[in-house]
C-alpha cells in the first residue's frame, strides 16, 4: 500500500469524522487541512476559502490587499475593482493542490467585471475545490463506498471609488460543501453544507515623491466570510466559517521611465473562536466557552485565547512580498509568508512571473518550501486574465 493511498484512507476517515462527529470542524488529510496549513485550536468548516487563488498574489507570499488591483481583485479586496481602467475583463486561475499528499486536488478560479460608470464597478467570481476521488471509509474502516467531494463559492461584488484615492467594497457570497452527502450519522442523514456571508473592504492610496521617484503608498483591509454558520446534518453541530480580517499597505516606485518596483506587507487574522483547554470532566479551564454567536465570536476572537495575549499575537499570519514590472510588459515576483507553528505552521517562500501582452496577461507562482514538512511544497499557479476596451479614468 502506497503513501497516497495512505493519505486518502487518512482523509476518508477524517472527512467523515467532520461530518459524523462534533469535535472538528476542519478537513484533513492526516494533519493538513485543505488550505495547507497544519490542524490546531482554531476551527472552521469550508478552510478553501483561505487558499488564495490567484497566481499574481500567490507569487507575492499570498500579499496583495493594498496592492494595484487586476481581475482578481474580488478575492483579497474587492474595493480595487472600483480603480481598474478598462471597462471590464475575466481570468481564469487553476492550481494543483496538495500534490505532494494527494494527486487529484485541485482549486478553479473564475472571475470578471464589468465598469458601470467611471465611479462603480461589479464584479463576479467562482471558487471551484475538488478533493477528487475518495475512498469513503467510517470510523471503523467500514467500505462506503467511492465519492467525489467537492466545495465551491459563488461571489458577486461591488466596489465604488470616492475620487482618485479612496474606494469601497462588499462581496455577497454563497457557500456549497459537499463532503459526504447521503450518508448516515448519530445525529442523522448527512447532506451538503451551505451557507452565505459577505466580505466588506477598503482602499486607500495617495501618490508622493519618495527620494525624488513618484510613489504611490495604499493601505487597503478586508473582512471576508462574515457569514451564518454551517452544519452538515440536521441536528448536528454548526461550525464557524473562517472569517478572516486581512490588513496591509503596498508601496509602488517608479524608478525610471520602464521600471516600478512594489513592496506589499499583510497581516492575518481569523475571527473566529479560539478552542479552549478542557478539564477531564469537560469543563473549561483556561480560555472561553466557543459556543457563541457569529458577532460574539468575531469581537471575542481578539481575546478568547486560553494562552493570554500572547497566544492572541500567534494567530497573526504575516505576508509579504514584492513585484517589479519593466515596461508595464514583464513582472518578477516573490515573497514569504509566515504562520506560527502552534497555529497552523504555513511558512514558506514563492517566486513567479507575469506577460502582459495587448489585452491578455499570463500569471505563474511557485511555492518553496521543505518538501519533508510542508504538504505545499512545490505548489503551482496559474493564471490567464483578459482585459478590454479603451482606458476609464475615474473623476476627481
Amino acid at each position: 500500500m502506497n503513501f497516497k493511498y495512505i493519505s486518502k484512507l487518512a482523509f476518508s476517515a477524517l472527512s467523515l469524522a467532520l461530518v459524523f462527529g462534533k469535535t472538528n470542524a476542519q478537513v484533513t488529510i492526516g494533519n493538513t487541512q485543505t488550505n495547507g496549513s497544519e490542524s490546531n485550536n482554531i476551527i472552521t468548516a469550508v478552510p478553501f476559502l483561505l487558499i488564495t487563488p490567484d497566481a499574481r498574489a500567490g507569487a507575492m507570499g499570498d500579499a496583495g490587499v493594498a496592492v494595484a488591483g487586476d481581475v482578481n481583485s474580488s478575492s483579497i479586496n474587492a474595493s480595487k475593482l472600483a480603480f481598474l481602467e478598462k471597462p471590464y475583463g475575466f481570468s481564469i486561475s487553476y492550481s494543483p493542490w496538495l500534490k505532494s499528499l494527494v494527486p487529484d486536488i485541485n482549486l478553479a478560479y473564475l472571475s470578471g467585471f464589468y465598469k458601470l460608470d467611471d465611479r462603480s464597478t461589479i464584479g463576479a467570481s467562482l471558487r471551484y475545490f475538488s478533493l477528487g476521488s475518495i475512498q469513503l471509509t467510517d470510523i471503523n474502516q467500514q467500505d462506503l463506498g467511492i465519492s467525489n467531494p467537492n466545495e465551491l463559492a459563488f461571489d458577486v461584488s461591488y466596489a465604488r471609488n470616492f475620487g482618485e484615492e479612496f474606494s469601497l467594497g462588499t462581496s455577497l457570497r454563497y457557500i456549497y460543501s459537499n463532503l459526504a452527502s447521503g450518508q448516515f450519522s448519530s445525529s442523522g442523514q448527512v447532506h451538503s453544507g451551505n451557507a452565505v456571508a459577505v466580505d466588506v473592504s477598503g482602499l486607500y492610496k495617495t501618490t508622493t515623491s519618495v527620494f525624488g521617484k513618484e510613489t504611490v503608498l495604499s493601505a487597503g483591509a478586508n473582512i471576508s466570510n462574515i457569514g451564518t454558520k454551517m452544519s452538515y446534518s440536521d441536528g448536528g453541530e454548526n461550525f464557524f466559517l473562517p472569517t478572516n480580517f486581512k490588513i496591509g499597505g503596498a508601496s509602488t516606485f517608479t524608478m525610471d521611465d520602464f521600471s516600478t518596483l512594489t513592496f506589499a506587507l499583510d497581516f492575518n487574522k481569523l475571527l473566529v473562536p479560539t478552542q479552549p483547554i478542557y478539564d477531564s470532566n469537560n469543563n473549561i479551564v483556561r480560555g472561553k466557552d466557543p459556543n457563541r454567536s457569529v458577532p460574539a465570536g468575531i469581537f471575542g476572537s481578539f481575546s478568547d485565547a486560553p494562552g493570554g495575549f500572547k497566544e492572541e499575537l500567534k494567530e497573526v499570519g504575516i505576508s509579504t512580498g514584492l513585484e517589479y514590472w519593466y515596461n508595464q510588459q514583464f513582472a518578477v515576483r516573490a515573497g514569504y509568508n509566515y504562520q506560527s507553528p502552534m497555529k497552523g505552521d504555513s511558512r514558506y517562500f514563492t517566486l513567479g512571473l507575469g506577460l502582459k501582452y495587448n489585452v491578455f496577461n499570463i500569471d505563474f507562482s511557485y511555492l518553496i518550501a521543505n518538501a519533508q514538512t510542508s504538504p505545499l511544497a512545490n505548489t503551482l499557479r496559474f493564471g490567464l486574465l483578459f482585459n478590454f476596451g479603451d482606458k476609464k479614468i475615474a473623476k476627481k
